[in-house]
């Protein structure tokens, strides 16, 4: 049990001394640049679905 405890203890020390924890300008900036690259991301995902299918059709259109 003592090991436990210790392990909470010095991870709650841990959290609150040593980590440096971002500034709110700072979190804001890289929430932004998450977003804008999750949206680059989904497009060319979307791009490159889109474009496959109609490559599968224009394919399947050559054996009906």
């Amino acid at each position: 049990m003592n090991k436990i405890t210790g392990y909470f203890k010095e991870s709650y020390q841990e959290l609150v001394e040593r980590v440096t924890w971002p500034t709110w300008q700072e979190l804001q900036q890289s929430t932004v640049i998450v977003l804008v690259a999750t949206l680059f991301i989904t497009a060319i995902v979307w791009l490159m679905d889109f474009s496959s299918i109609q490559l599968l059709k224009l394919v399947y259109s050559f054996f009906k």
